[in-house]
């Protein structure tokens, strides 16, 4: 290790390489580690040392900052918006553009989908008896030999679903069917592994066919939760009595709430296909009162923040590994939810690692909330729901969503009271100091949230003009802890060390809730628990990928579709762990995270390459993991760390 320290030294590193001392923003990097753009590019790959990549941010001659790719930047030139140059009459002095910060939203995005164009019929893969409901109109191949022709190589001699379950469902499609296909392309089994893993708990709260069917067709019945609007509004409702008046949920999604008809009575209606499920119980006809809820006791323990994009079930059984205690679905539009899209569904999956689960909705409107809200009280299992009053973003700030809820306060109480009395489970707020820099609003709303009936709300410590530059307001979030008492209040904000939870702990917050820290270093909650610095190594850092990669393989599948899916979202998160900069060679600890890593040459070569700003890169530590990336290829990052209004 010592001698990969000093050749790195030697190849770019110390004193005498033009870096200069450390500036402010920038992670105080030991000086013998500490190089410029070209040598480390040229460390990484010498043999493209002449075609270093020419991305420095115009107004950035130092070349400090990591460069960004050409498609994040934005009006090069005066007058160039959309695409569209325009001819000005004048030729002014031309003027230093400003970085493209923010969401990427013209990169290309390539569907997993898109690999993977000649495919095998679903019936032939679940190996049914029955042929093909579709027969000559299938749009999928019927030809296993055919597809075995255009079918790529294999990635890798052993398949995760094959060791962890006994049996690969994929079949011939898997990726890495060669571990498991026989001499005659038969799918092998383990029926040893197969019956150790049946007494295994499966993943929870997935859509079932059924219901999706209701939803889309809306015939679905909410009628508690047109008893609550009727009760905000002080009116009638007007409502449309559907065909079917009850939803038709499986026995393992709790039907019991599901089969009472709209008349408050128990059993099924004349000519209803829909079967009750045992006899009547008090459970289905009397509600909880809101104190005879079951409490959520989370003080003190550690909290996952719901991350968009970032915060799949496969990153959450690794922060649970490290040592979270309480973690939460990524953010789930409520509209989507009760259209039935399989995909906004998948976002509610709950693992058995995940013993303290929450999900969490956004919405605008009060009926869109409650109706969802009753929908997964009856047909998930979580132990809270949360309401996003916190997202910035102009998609869901403009339909009046997200931080736009706290300057709608009439609304905001109707989607609280609402959403909290169709609910058996405590509600919970996640919420910004305000949506102006310098108007906070959050001291104002937790009494009344408060009142509302809210088990607990989370504060971040900045506003939604703020996005995520400047210090979170740890001043501002200690006093709103004291305005909130007795309701537990969760801090929220620029939590990287065992440090800086601990001085956040000291404002009399319940608990802290950690967000980008855990995408920059998982391994952060054993650091809180245990209160140390941990040097990981990268051959550490590199086994965690490994496990991402396999839990990703479990839940999107081993095929082409599944194996680029879980490709995508591991790039998405080396876009910030590439941020991280481990502890052996910082001049002081802990590093902050509103520090950016200047360039710098690790103790080894995967270090070097794990610390890159260039999504190349990325992708070539991917093709560590997950083989060769498929022709034409492309990926640049979804999000950017900081952002403007």
């Amino acid at each position: 290790m010592a001698e990969s320290a000093e050749a790195a030294a030697k190849n770019g590193g110390g004193g005498d390489s033009g870096v200069g001392t450390c500036e402010r923003g920038v992670a105080p990097i030991k000086a013998q580690y500490r190089t410029t753009k070209e040598r480390f590019h040229g460390y990484l790959d010498p043999d493209k040392q002449e075609d270093v990549w020419q991305e420095t941010p115009i107004g950035d001659p130092g070349g400090s900052d990591p460069a960004e790719p050409q498609a994040k930047r934005s009006r090069l030139e005066d007058g160039q918006e959309n695409g569209k140059t325009e001819v000005a009459v004048e030729a002014p002095e031309r003027q230093v553009p400003k970085r493209a910060r923010g969401q990427n939203k013209s990169r290309p995005h390539v569907k997993p989908a898109h690999y993977d164009k000649e495919r095998l019929c679903p019936s032939l893969l679940q190996e049914s008896a029955t042929p093909c409901a579709f027969g000559d109109r299938c749009r999928f191949l019927h030809d296993v030999g055919r597809y075995l022709e255009t079918k790529p190589a294999d990635l890798g001699p052993s398949c995760v679903l094959f060791d962890t379950f006994g049996r690969c469902p994929y079949g011939v499609t898997c990726r890495f069917a060669g571990a498991h296909l026989g001499l005659e392309g038969q799918n092998l089994v383990r029926e040893e592994v197969v019956a150790r893993c049946a007494h295994l708990p499966p993943v929870r709260n997935s859509l079932d066919r059924a219901l999706q069917q209701q939803l889309r067709k809306r015939q679905v019945c909410f009628e508690r939760a047109e008893r609550a609007l009727r009760h905000l509004t002080q009116g009638p409702v007007p409502t449309v009595v559907p065909e079917t008046t009850v939803a038709t949920v499986t026995p393992e999604h709790n039907s019991c709430h599901a089969q009472l008809d709209p008349v408050g009575g128990a059993g099924t209606p004349n000519g209803s296909p829909v079967a009750t499920c045992g006899p009547l119980t008090d459970e289905d006809v009397i509600r909880l009162r809101p104190c005879e809820k079951k409490r959520l006791d989370i003080g003190g323990k550690l909290y996952l923040a719901p991350l968009t994009t970032c915060g799949n079930l496969p990153f959450r059984r690794i922060c649970k590994r490290f040592g979270a205690d309480v973690t939460c679905g990524e953010m789930a539009v409520c509209t989507n939810l009760l259209q039935g899209q399989m995909s906004e569904w998948a976002l509610l999956k709950r693992h058995p690692c995940e013993d303290i689960f929450g999900v969490q909705l956004e919405g605008a409107f009060p009926d869109t909330m409650t109706r969802c809200a009753e929908l997964l009280n009856r047909t998930i299992d979580v132990d809270f729901v949360d309401i996003n009053v916190g997202c910035p973003i102009d998609l869901v700030y403009k339909k009046g969503g997200g931080c736009a809820l706290m300057n709608r306060s009439a609304k905001f109480q109707q989607i609280v009271r609402g959403v909290n009395e169709v609910l058996d489970v405590p509600l919970t707020v996640k919420m910004r100091t305000g949506v102006q820099e310098r108007v906070s609003l959050a001291h104002r709303l937790l009494p009344e949230l408060r009142d509302w009936g809210v088990a607990l709300v989370t504060l971040h410590g900045r506003s939604r003009e703020q996005r995520y530059t400047r210090l979170a307001d740890w001043p501002y979030i200690e006093q709103c802890a004291k305005v909130a008492s007795p309701m537990p209040l969760f801090g929220n904000g620029d939590i990287l060390s065992f440090e800086d939870a601990n001085c956040a702990m000291k404002t009399g917050v319940a608990g802290v809730m950690i967000a980008r820290g855990a995408l920059l270093k998982p391994w952060l909650f054993t650091e809180i628990k245990e209160q140390r610095h941990w040097d990981i190594s990268s051959s550490e850092r590199l086994d965690i990928l490994r496990d991402f990669t396999h839990y990703g393989l479990e839940h999107w599948g081993s095929d082409t579709q599944g194996v680029e899916r879980t490709r995508r979202f591991l790039l998405e998160w080396l876009s910030f762990l590439c941020r991280y900069v481990p502890v052996g060679l910082l001049e002081r600890l802990p590093q902050r995270i509103n520090e950016r890593p200047p360039y710098y040459l690790g103790r080894d070569h995967l270090e070097t390459l794990m610390a890159s700003q260039q999504a190349a890169d990325w992708v070539r530590i991917s093709e560590m993991l997950l083989g060769p990336v498929p022709p034409g290829f492309v990926f640049l990052p979804k999000h950017k760390a900081n952002a403007y209004k």
